[in-house]
């Protein structure tokens, strides 16, 4: 994901690195803050039956609170989902309609408006290129103003 939001924002897939094979966690924790983007798990509690990060294997025991996380939130305009579980949870909590891959639905929850942007997962097992997955979060972070 940090390859990613490096390439949308600053053309550098590396820009977050702070060596060869670890992220700069103060520096993603700074430029999260910037921008107001919130990063979170749909699944509060979850249960991995295999040693993978395959959806497949994934079994969310409990998802979040979505209503409660917006409270803290107020400014909050859109949320996206990358990947197929994150998706069918936040569809199962708000009752949107399914966005097609890059693109959004726009759904009524806990008393405002919201886009629901459904994003390519960041994993490298997802077949798109990583250049293209970042065309499509920079397409959705220009749409919403934050480039």
């Amino acid at each position: 994901m940090w390859r990613i939001f490096g390439i949308a924002f600053f053309g550098d897939k590396d820009h977050f690195l702070a060596d060869p094979r670890h992220f700069d966690k103060s520096m993603l924790e700074s430029f999260l803050n910037e921008k107001g983007i919130a990063v979170a798990d749909t699944g509060k509690v979850a249960h991995r039956r295999k040693g993978n990060a395959s959806d497949q294997y994934l079994d969310i025991i409990e998802i979040i609170d979505l209503e409660a996380l917006l409270e803290k939130i107020p400014d909050c305009r859109a949320i996206f989902t990358a990947g197929e579980k994150a998706t069918s949870t936040m569809l199962s909590i708000t009752g949107s309609a399914l966005p097609a891959i890059g693109s959004f639905t726009e759904f009524e929850y806990a008393g405002r408006v919201l886009k629901h942007y459904r994003m390519p997962s960041s994993s490298r097992a997802y077949p798109k290129p990583l250049d293209k997955k970042a065309a499509d979060y920079k397409t959705m972070f220009a749409e919403l103003e934050m480039l």
